[in-house]
């Protein structure tokens, strides 16, 4: 079991981890051969002088200085050293991981190594990201999500997690992947059912390719659980299911490699499923997807 990261508003202080920063700051910026300006660079947080960049994304899409200066004191009590600037997500040229209605994700440069940072919009619908951070703990409890380093009021770190999205990476199938690709959907099937029998509804698996990674080695990761809740009744399974076999952008090619002829059947199934909620009931449709080891 992982030691339980911190919650709540950081502790005061951090002497140790601003003398790291401050040698950051000594140190010349790393760009990756062949990257831009923008991309790849890695900024570290200075409370002292905030650069324009960090001002940009840690207070997005308002440009709040003094703002900015106690969110890098509050990511420095994380452990948080620097942020890296990439990502297929731009924000006024910046490169991060992603951007959505509560917050925005960047690359983090940690004492523990790099890690996903999210950081809280100023035009977010809440006051603080901590129902976000105790669900997700409650789902690595589980197995399942990003593994959570640690929280405060406008932040929240954890794993990064390297891969691509599920839509890439069906579009990338051959026919004679399709024994990973079974092993691939059968763990994530099995992952969405831990959740379902946690309690916890992702609330966004409809849209798995924005919130399902596929890693090299073919395991799925179940990220961004800020839509996430404990109080709706959890749909995991049948949502993930409807993308992946019946409307989803890849469940033709899905149901033509795994040999689902029987659309009907499993429509019906995923009904029984969402009325029981029962391990037979899931084992049974394991089985009609041709997805039993």
């Amino acid at each position: 079991m992982d030691e339980e990261p911190p919650g709540g508003a950081p502790e005061r202080g951090g002497v140790e981890a601003l003398r790291r920063v401050r040698r950051l700051l000594q140190s010349p910026l790393a760009v990756p051969e062949g990257g831009s300006a923008l991309d790849g660079r890695v900024e570290p947080l200075n409370p002292d002088a905030p650069s324009p960049s960090l001002v940009k994304v840690l207070t997005y899409p308002r440009e709040d200085w003094e703002e900015a200066r106690r969110r890098i004191l509050e990511l420095i009590s994380l452990g948080v050293e620097a942020v890296e600037f990439c990502g297929e997500t731009r924000i006024d040229g910046l490169s991060v991981l992603g951007k959505g209605c509560v917050s925005v994700v960047v690359s983090a440069r940690t004492k523990r190594g790099r890690a996903a940072l999210k950081v809280r919009r100023l035009d977010a619908d809440r006051e603080t990201m901590e129902r976000e951070a105790r669900i997700l703990r409650l789902a690595n409890s589980v197995g399942v999500g990003p593994r959570l380093l640690g929280w405060s009021r406008n932040a929240i770190l954890m794993e990064l997690i390297d891969g691509t999205s599920i839509r890439r990476w069906a579009e990338t199938l051959s026919p004679e992947d399709v024994d990973g690709a079974r092993e691939t959907v059968r763990k994530l099937l099995e992952k969405c059912r831990r959740l379902d029998e946690a309690g916890i509804d992702h609330g966004e698996l409809s849209r798995a390719e924005k919130h399902v990674i596929v890693q090299p080695d073919g395991e799925p990761r179940i990220i961004d659980f800020e839509t996430a809740s404990t109080e709706r009744k959890p749909s995991n399974v049948t949502s993930v299911s409807s993308y992946l076999f019946i409307s989803g952008a890849p469940s033709q090619k899905l149901r033509e490699m795994l040999g689902i002829t029987d659309l009907e059947g499993v429509k019906e199934l995923l009904r029984r499923y969402k009325k029981q909620k029962t391990d037979r009931a899931f084992q049974e449709l394991l089985e009609k997807l041709n997805l039993k080891p």
